[in-house]
């Protein structure tokens, strides 16, 4: 007949072999999600260019909001000197 201190050993064994078991198959998953991650060095590198590119970006839409903005100030002028599409000759 096995005792009350068997018991507990048998308790402690099994836990320790569950446990291990667990932490195998956890690893194993995590293995298997993370192997379709890139390498810190390919993130690190597709990440530089994503910020290049956004610099780019961000320059170009200034120097467009500028552009932009003259060219509003030239249509603005051209309205003033032609109000309603025809033309205010100097007398």
């Amino acid at each position: 007949m096995l005792t009350s201190q068997d018991l507990k050993q048998i308790k402690n064994i099994v836990e320790e072999v569950v446990e291990e078991k667990l932490e195998e198959k956890l690893e194993e998953k995590l293995n298997e999600k993370l192997k379709f991650l890139p390498s810190t060095d390919v993130f690190l590198t597709k990440m530089a260019e994503v910020m290049g590119e956004l610099k780019d970006i961000r320059e170009e839409q200034a120097m467009l909001s500028f552009r932009v903005s003259t060219h509003s100030d030239q249509i603005e002028e051209l309205q003033n000197i032609h109000p309603n599409n025809t033309h205010v000759f100097a007398h």
